[in-house]
């Protein structure tokens, strides 16, 4: 029998080499539900703003990990105790922390499932990789649900301040192009501590922390919010609900057999069992791009048009605005619509829309972030800041769109 060599190493443009610990971790890694997300973009429609976006979910999930084995080396060094399987736990749930995402992310969320999140579709695979590996996820599953005693593993893998976002930030900058959002997760972690049982950072560490949450908030603002980026998601959404409508009523849409089983099922949380998420597995990017260039050329006004927009990049006109768009406005670019295209108002409101979106870097309501001071005492980073700004950051700022058509 050939004997592999589980011990591979990755080279990756942001950290250089990245080792595989072990032979658990390395067989989770070769496994089709983690080698799909291969096949997922980490950012969505945004290469559409940024041509270089195109890096993916098996990247970040990979970045993670490093940076998860780094966390437990800084804790080790400065005397928190973590046995070997903390750690293997640890490298498992972040490493499967997004492994329930759906093709280009977000969009999915409120198209292909009914009101699913990633989150409860990673927990679902994870559940069934648990299975498949004999039980040695069990820990892992814990930490990752917040289960375990030593809450500050679960801080690591999810909080305000955890790996996925040391990750992200870094990555999504450099694929982008997008300075703002550089950040030196080497140094966020190497500041790492653990007091009374949850993640802290030493005062020291506390500019960095201010620079982790600035970029956070840019990159919000000039990435994952952009307008072009948020537009063409918006009718990706459109895009999905429009097939649904036309399957339901009897339309025969061209569609990979995985992509077709969600058209045709309204599937919630209470019936994923091992099928539905074997099938959920098999659906990536590359269905939904192939359906829009079979859609493009069909006779229902609304999918033909909408899958031309996203292919061509031929997006909705769309303004930010502070204020609420009062109907009266929308009402205008919707009888405009009407009128050109001879299209009744449901038509219209499918390429006509206001929305709102949200940008908070920090929340106060949330676990917050804390300092450990030279004193020994811990305080929110809030407090122990000197930048007026963070005060500003910890307010949600709303800002609201309207989309319509260039030519109207």
């Amino acid at each position: 029998m050939k004997r592999t060599n589980k011990l591979k190493i990755f080279n990756d443009p942001i950290y250089g080499f990245i080792t595989i610990p072990n032979t658990l971790i390395f067989d989770l890694i070769e496994h089709k539900y983690f080698q799909r997300l291969r096949r997922i973009s980490q950012m969505g429609l945004s290469y559409l703003v940024y041509p270089g976006a195109h890096h993916t979910r098996f990247h970040h999930a990979l970045g993670c990990m490093h940076l998860m084995r780094k966390a437990v080396q800084t804790l080790r060094f400065k005397k928190v105790e973590i046995s070997e399987e903390e750690e293997e736990a640890l490298l498992i749930a972040i490493l499967l922390h997004d492994i329930g995402h759906g093709p280009f992310s977000h969009a999915m969320e409120h198209s292909i499932v009914s009101g699913v999140s990633h989150e409860q579709i990673s927990l679902l695979f994870m559940e069934e990789l648990n299975r498949t590996f004999n039980g040695s996820l069990t820990l892992a599953i814990q930490m990752f649900r917040g289960e375990y005693h030593r809450k500050f593993m679960h801080q690591l893998i999810s909080s305000q301040f955890d790996i996925d976002r040391t990750d992200y930030l870094k990555r999504d900058s450099f694929y982008t192009g997008v300075a703002e959002g550089n950040i030196n997760s080497e140094r966020l972690i190497t500041m790492l501590t653990v007091v009374d049982n949850e993640l802290a950072i030493e005062e020291k560490g506390i500019y960095s922390i201010e620079k982790f949450l600035v970029a956070r908030r840019l990159m919000y603002w000039q990435a994952y919010l952009h307008k072009t980026g948020l537009v063409a998601e918006q009718l990706l959404i459109r895009v999905l609900k429009r097939a649904k409508e036309l399957v339901s009523e009897g339309t025969v849409l061209k569609a990979s057999t995985a992509l077709e089983y969600f058209l045709k099922n309204k599937v919630e949380i209470q019936d994923f069992n091992a099928d539905v998420l074997d099938i959920f597995s098999r659906l990536d990017d590359n269905d939904i791009i192939s359906a829009m260039k079979e859609w493009q050329f069909h006779d229902d006004f609304v999918l033909s048009r909408l899958c031309a927009m996203i292919l061509n990049r031929d997006l909705l006109k769309i303004k930010y605005r502070k204020k609420q768009v009062t109907d009266e406005k929308l009402e205008k670019h919707i009888a405009r619509f009407m009128e050109k295209y001879d299209v009744p108002e449901e038509t219209a409101r499918y390429f006509v829309f206001t929305g709102k979106v949200e940008n908070l870097a920090y929340s106060m309501d949330k676990e917050n972030i804390r300092i450990l001071m030279k004193t020994g005492k811990v305080s929110d980073v809030v407090k122990a800041s000197d930048l007026l700004n963070l005060k500003a950051l910890s307010k949600p700022v709303t800002k609201y769109y309207i989309c319509y058509p260039k030519h109207s």
